[in-house]
Parts: C-alpha cells; sequence; structure tokens
C-alpha cells in the first residue's frame, strides 16, 4: 500500500526513533524544539491566563502605570507575602506583562502598558472566569451532561425559555454591560475602513446600549440613527442616547429578530458580533429581516471575529468553537460561508473588507 505524504507525515511524527534523531541532527534540532515549545504552550495556556487573571484582579497595570515598584511595596499593595509576589511578577514577566529593572523593582512590560485603562479586554479576561469553569470537564460539555454556567450569563441564549422581549433591564444589564465595554475595540476599526458618510440613514441590529452608535454619531454628525435589539437592552441604550444628546437623531427600538419586523427607513444596516450567537437557520433569518428593511442599493455591514482568518485560525475554531457551544448555540464562521449565506437572504456582491486588526473583527460588506 502507497502511503499519501499526510499519512506518512503523521507516522514519522509518531516515531519515538524520529523524535531522538530530531532532537540530536542539527538541521532538524530547531524544528523540534520550536515544536515542543508549542505543544507545551497548549498544554500551559490555562495557567498563562490564570497569570493573566490574578494581574487584572490585583489592578497590577493600573499600579506600575505610576512607575516602577520594589516588590516589598507591592507585596503590601496586594497583601500578598513578598514571596508570593516575586512568584507572580516573574511569571507575569515570562509573558511580558511586566518586566524587571534595575535594583529589584517593576515595571510595565510591553503587554501590561497595552492594558492600563483599557477595560474592553480586562472585562473580558474578567469574564473568562466563568468560561474557564465551564471547561473543567470539556468532555462533558461536548456531551452535554454540564449545567453551563455561561448559558446563564446570557439568557437570550436559551431558545427554549420564554421570548426573550420579556427579559428585564436587570437580567440583560450584565452581558450588554461587557459588549459595551469591548465594543470600542470594533467600533475604531469599522469607523476606520467604512464610509459611512455616503449614507444618511443607518440602523444598528442587536447593537446594545448604544456603544457603537455613540461612536459613530460622533465622527457622522449628518447621520440619522437606529438602534434595534431587546426592548430592556434598547432601553438602556436610549438612556444613553439621551444623556450624550443625540436623542433627536438617534432612536432606540426594542422587539425581537425573530418576533418583530426590522424599522425601515434606513439605507445602510450594521449586524456586529450578532450572527455567531445564533445557529444557520436564526442566523439566516437576520440577514433576511435585514434585507427586508433596506430598500434598493442599501448596504449590509457583517463584523464579527470569523473562523478560518489566516494567522488566527485557533481563535475562530477552538476559542469561539468552545465560548460557544458553553453558551449553548452560535458557530464561528469563516468569511466564505457567511458571504454565502449573505448571498442566500438576497444581497448581492459580498466582499471582505480588509481590516486592521483581523483577529478581532472581520467585515463583510454587501449591497441590497
Amino acid at each position: 500500500m502507497i502511503l499519501s505524504w499526510p499519512d506518512l507525515r503523521d507516522r514519522l511524527l509518531a516515531s519515538k526513533a524520529f523524535h531522538r534523531f530530531a532532537v540530536r541532527f542539527p538541521l532538524t534540532r530547531w524544528i523540534a524544539r520550536r515544536q515542543a515549545k508549542a505543544l507545551f504552550d497548549v498544554v500551559a495556556g490555562f495557567v498563562y491566563s490564570q497569570v493573566l487573571y490574578a494581574c487584572v484582579q490585583l489592578n497590577i497595570f493600573s499600579i506600575l502605570s505610576n512607575g516602577p515598584m520594589s516588590v516589598s511595596d507591592l507585596a503590601k499593595r496586594f497583601r500578598l507575602s513578598e514571596d508570593r509576589t516575586d512568584r507572580l511578577m516573574r511569571a507575569a514577566e515570562s509573558l511580558q506583562l511586566v518586566q524587571s529593572s534595575p535594583g529589584g523593582s517593576w515595571r510595565l512590560g510591553m503587554l501590561g502598558a497595552v492594558l492600563v485603562n483599557n477595560t474592553a479586554i480586562t472585562a473580558l479576561v474578567t469574564h473568562h472566569a466563568t468560561l474557564y469553569a465551564d471547561l473543567r470537564d470539556p468532555v462533558g460539555l461536548l456531551r452535554g451532561e454540564t449545567d453551563a454556567n455561561l448559558a446563564r450569563y446570557w439568557p437570550y441564549a436559551d431558545e427554549h425559555a420564554a421570548s426573550p422581549t420579556l427579559l428585564t433591564e436587570e437580567k440583560v444589564a450584565e452581558y450588554s454591560s461587557l459588549m459595551s465595554a469591548s465594543q470600542p475595540l470594533i467600533a475604531d476599526e469599522i469607523l476606520s475602513i467604512y464610509p459611512f458618510h455616503r449614507h444618511r440613514h443607518l440602523m444598528d441590529i442587536g447593537g446594545g446600549q448604544g456603544t457603537f452608535l455613540l461612536a459613530v454619531a460622533a465622527a457622522f454628525p449628518q447621520l440619522n440613527l437606529t438602534l434595534f435589539d431587546l426592548p430592556a437592552v434598547a432601553s438602556l441604550a436610549k438612556k444613553n442616547f439621551s444623556a450624550a444628546g443625540i436623542a433627536d437623531r438617534a432612536a432606540a427600538v426594542g422587539g425581537s429578530f425573530f418576533e418583530t419586523p426590522l424599522p425601515q427607513g434606513a439605507d445602510v444596516i450594521t449586524i456586529l458580533r450578532v450572527l455567531y450567537d445564533h445557529d444557520y437557520h436564526r442566523a439566516l433569518a437576520i440577514l433576511r429581516a435585514a434585507y427586508a428593511a433596506l430598500p434598493s442599493g442599501g448596504s449590509l455591514l457583517v463584523a464579527e471575529p470569523m473562523s478560518e482568518t489566516p494567522g488566527a485560525e485557533s481563535m475562530g475554531s477552538a476559542y469561539f468553537g468552545f465560548y460557544l457551544l458553553a453558551m449553548g448555540k452560535g458557530r464561528s464562521r469563516s468569511a466564505s460561508v457567511l458571504a454565502d449565506m449573505i448571498r442566500q437572504a438576497g444581497f448581492r456582491e459580498p466582499r471582505l473588507q480588509p481590516t486592521r486588526l483581523p483577529l478581532q473583527v472581520g467585515l463583510i460588506v454587501a449591497k441590497k
């Protein structure tokens, strides 16, 4: 039997004799070491995440933003022993979160500096404690044998519960605040590459508390704005629009994608980080509702993290694959799958628009 190259490669890599040869032979030694490190990083990834979580809980990045501090001073701030503080700081240094200075003091590292006053990322780091709890038994999660905490965090995710339009502000406040905290990352990307000045009226479907539309309102004062989300979430957005002084041109409408026709009048619709929360048929229903709400020639923008993104494959398939599994519904999709769905909903010419940070968000633009 003639083995294919993938089969031959797999047999070779599984061979202990080849392992010993690869480590000794000068031309393959660097590959073996790199592969060993990559595999160990997969094994140790949870530990790395918990070092970051500890740093966020202890507010290390904000503290060090005021300048270097000694271990003894940090230990007092953290209410830890100096030995445990030193252990944490050295772990954080290995992840480029902090950096040691001459004399034994500690300062911000390259990645830690990025996190100073970055409420979007720190909110996500804190939120992930819920996900990690659900992943303690990944096989049980895959078999549907666990009671996932994440599903309760997103109350609209339960398709068997009463209509999500009945959720109260108290029920939606926590998750919508998290979405609002992380929304500026997405808003900056979209506003930097899409020409909203060509439009007169933008509707954001599933717009949460209105963070994206607040950014749009500041950048494009000529645009009229409509937000559509669950009634309790839209109520929060309405308050934010009033507080920002844009209530005269920004409306917040409550309803359900699946129960309520979308408002008419917009010539551009955005769907940001919404479709991957839903299975294929419900995501397609949202796209069809958007199509029905737009006039001929209207534009659609779909933005969310996408699977199979070059350089970020693990983000789409591993991270979002299991996050959405714990959440109880949804799927990360590739740009080609999303484009096919957009075409199936009736839109034409869907195209992937390059973004500066494709790991965080991909953008597809289409026309009616």
